[in-house]
């Protein structure tokens, strides 16, 4: 009994370490409405319904291949109408919780080096992109193809890095465990298109599970949700530029992977080093 105890004060305890202060001294998850973890499942489960059911709906006939849009039709029905409802849905439930500010403001900072993280997706998406393939297309099509990928930004960030993130603190997870979870989500959210795309699908959960915490780390390091949806958005602009021009590939895509691999690497490199050291500034940790 004792050592049951001394467990659950021992869990007490890591909870409260990890939980990190704002520098004004507050916690953004204190006092908010509570969601329990079953709950955010549920609502990340109807949130994939909409997007995969809508896309399938205006899609039927169609003989569109998953996030290759080749026309301004194909953009429309199977990405941009999909993404808009979902991202309706997302921030009503932020709305209807009243989490705008814990979902938007960050209060749990890491190392400042971490802004490596940010820099390499923004960077390899931009080298990576395919210039001549858009160059093909109209603006209108590359205009809708930009908003559609902030879109895409903004409701898989509000989700997860969002919506997951602020369920797990708030729950009293550690920061550890909220990383790993709203991961795990993430990556698993994406094995919804083992449907549509066969078994090729599962090393897509894994290296979305990877991108997710890149995302996490980057919500962290900025303070917001902002930096990350936006450069979630560059960077599905950047990958799915690749394919749109029908039947040619982009070896520039190859780019995308490498910066995994290098990211990946760095983190495991440095993983002691992302938590601000002890009694350091939040602020100035190295």
């Amino acid at each position: 009994m004792a050592l049951e105890d001394e467990e659950k004060s021992s869990g007490r305890k890591e909870a409260a370490a990890a939980r990190v202060r704002s520098p004004a001294g507050t916690d953004l998850t204190a006092g908010i409405r509570r969601l329990p973890v079953w709950a955010f499942i549920v609502i990340a489960a109807v949130y994939l319904v909409i997007v995969q059911g809508v896309s399938k709906l205006l899609t039927a006939g169609l003989h569109a291949t998953y996030a290759a849009p080749t026309s301004v039709n194909e953009l429309w029905r199977s990405i941009t109408v999909p993404v808009l409802v979902s991202l309706v849905f997302v921030y009503a439930v932020i709305g209807v919780l009243g989490w705008w500010r814990p979902v938007f403001t960050d209060d749990r900072p890491v190392r400042r080096w971490l802004w490596v993280i940010p820099v390499i997706i923004a960077v390899t998406a931009l080298a990576g992109m395919n210039y001549p393939g858009l160059g093909k297309h109209n603006a209108g099509f590359i205009v809708l193809f930009a908003l559609s990928m902030l879109g895409v930004g903004f409701a898989e960030e509000g989700m997860f890095r969002g919506l997951g993130v602020v369920t797990f603190r708030a729950n009293g997870f550690t920061e550890a465990k909220v990383a790993l979870w709203t991961c795990v989500l993430f990556g698993l959210a994406h094995a919804t298109n083992l449907v549509s795309e066969g078994p090729k699908a599962l090393l897509q959960v894994l290296v979305t599970a990877a991108a997710g915490y890149f995302f996490y780390l980057t919500r962290r390091v900025s303070g917001g949700l902002v930096v990350p949806a936006v450069l979630h958005g560059l960077w599905d602009f950047g990958t799915i530029s690749a394919v749109v021009v029908a039947n040619k590939s982009y070896l520039g895509a190859g780019l995308f992977i490498l910066a995994d691999v290098i990211m990946v690497i760095i983190l495991l490199i440095r993983r002691h080093r992302i938590e601000p050291a002890p009694n350091a500034g939040p602020a100035r940790s190295l």
